[in-house]
């Protein structure tokens, strides 16, 4: 959702997509990141480097969405670094001067991240080069506290017939502990929107595999004792969804009527249209005498961006209404609310967590700036431009943005996200007694609104 796809020598992030990272958060990685970072370096280690250089000069000049760049002269700084980075006597040196380059852009989201970094954020243990980890062990998880916690529970998964709980803590996956990994992300996020949601991917790629493989977990149960289990990977719930270079997706949805007549919506990605949109138009006809409707995006990492317009039509009637516009180097796109009726006007609440992106930032930070729902939860992922983090010929990643998105209030969402107008955390403890402390506010505030 920034979901991640994985194809030869790049995670390849869309929009239908999420962007990941944040400038500058790199800088400080070096010495943690590599033990050879300041080795000296081979003639063949600086041909690498050389060649990244290039392509990170390269991929700005052709896909920056400003063909001006801001007034910067980029062939001139490309001719004043290009020296530099061919007397670079290490790997560090080398990332300083190729993020030298991308910071005259003066723009969040461009960065070289170290090598075993990217290894770290796209880990899956037990998958292997011919194969793809299309299994899944049942459970969703929350970096809390600076501890990996289970937050749901898939029904009828391994995880839940194993009598895994929300609230049970992961110590370490297939005897790797997880600690150290996170504190090394959260670190290296220190001040940054897409925090959370990196340290949480981390964790959930770990979890991946095959179908019909197993993952090994340690976890600390609601006692706080430690508890083994091996859990089965089987074929994702939902409808296998096909777009672009992205692998499979199983996209599911779920409604239900929660108490005192209050519609609940929530799915997974904004894919598969063809079903979800006229899902999501059921839903809303079928609540037209609800007394208020929840949406809840927690865990969306995004997906297909026009989706959000049909969707926000379903609550606004009128037809010059936009959640916002993207501007990329061809032209700008206005996300125009597409009005449908009939329209709900209803109290409509929006869950959101670090970890709901893209689409969900551009829908939700829209019908918020329009003033047609109240958010609950914490801030997004501040991830709403298409990116890709692409690995470089000396196996650092690249990540870079193709466009600029700025919502309908005149901000932009990257690198800020969207603040909830009501902040709720979770907590381990609410989530071992078994309570949603954030569907309860937003409960809470549609009885206020009778």
């Amino acid at each position: 959702m920034t979901f991640f796809a994985r194809r030869p020598r790049s995670l390849f992030v869309i929009w239908c997509n999420l962007l990941l990272g944040a400038a500058g958060l790199f800088a400080a990685a070096g010495a943690a990141s590599s033990q050879n970072a300041h080795a000296p370096l081979t003639p063949r280690e600086v041909e690498l480097n050389v060649q990244s250089f290039e392509f990170v000069w390269t991929t700005i000049r052709d896909t920056y969405w400003d063909a001006s760049f801001g007034g910067l002269n980029w062939t001139a700084i490309r001719d004043e670094l290009r020296p530099q980075i061919e007397k670079a006597h290490s790997k560090e040196s080398a990332r300083a001067i190729m993020r030298d380059l991308l910071g005259r852009l003066g723009k969040s989201h461009f960065e070289i991240i170290p090598s075993d970094l990217y290894s770290d954020l796209d880990a899956r243990p037990d998958e292997q080069d011919s194969g793809h980890a299309d299994g899944t062990a049942g459970l969703d998880v929350r970096v809390i506290e600076g501890h990996a916690v289970v937050t749901s529970i898939e029904e009828g998964s391994a995880a839940g017939t194993k009598g895994v709980r929300p609230g049970w803590e992961i110590l370490s996956i297939h005897g790797k502990e997880v600690g150290t990994s996170l504190r090394k992300i959260a670190e290296l996020y220190k001040g940054s929107t897409t925090r959370e949601l990196y340290l949480s991917r981390s964790i959930l790629r770990r979890l991946q595999g095959t179908t019909g493989s197993t993952v090994r977990i340690e976890f600390l149960d609601g006692g706080n004792t430690r508890v083994e289990k091996e859990l089965a990977q089987v074929k994702p719930f939902g409808n296998p969804s096909h777009f672009g270079y992205l692998p499979t997706m199983y996209v599911w949805s779920r409604t239900r009527q929660l108490r005192d007549n209050i519609g609940y919506v929530t799915f997974n990605y904004f894919l598969d249209p063809v079903r979800l949109m006229p899902m999501f138009g059921d839903f809303v006809q079928s609540c037209k005498a609800c007394t208020g409707i929840v949406i809840d995006l927690r865990g969306n990492p995004g997906g297909i961006g026009v989706m959000a317009m049909g969707m926000a039509g379903w609550f606004i009637d009128k037809s010059d209404q936009r959640l916002g516009t993207m501007y990329t180097r061809q032209t700008p796109l206005k996300f125009v609310v597409n009005p449908r009726y009939p329209t709900y006007h209803g109290p409509l609440a929006i869950l959101l967590d670090e970890t709901s992106g893209s689409t969900s930032e551009v829908f939700a930070g829209g019908m918020k700036d329009l003033g047609r729902a109240r958010i609950f939860g914490t801030r997004t992922a501040g991830a709403a431009l298409p990116s890709t983090i692409e690995r470089l010929p000396n196996g650092d990643g690249f990540q870079h943005a193709m466009a600029n998105y700025i919502s309908e209030g005149g901000k932009s969402l990257e690198g800020i996200g969207v603040l909830p107008d009501v902040e709720i955390k979770l907590t381990r403890e609410a989530l071992l007694a078994g309570r949603d402390p954030v569907l309860e506010a937003a409960i809470e505030w549609i009885h206020a609104q009778k």
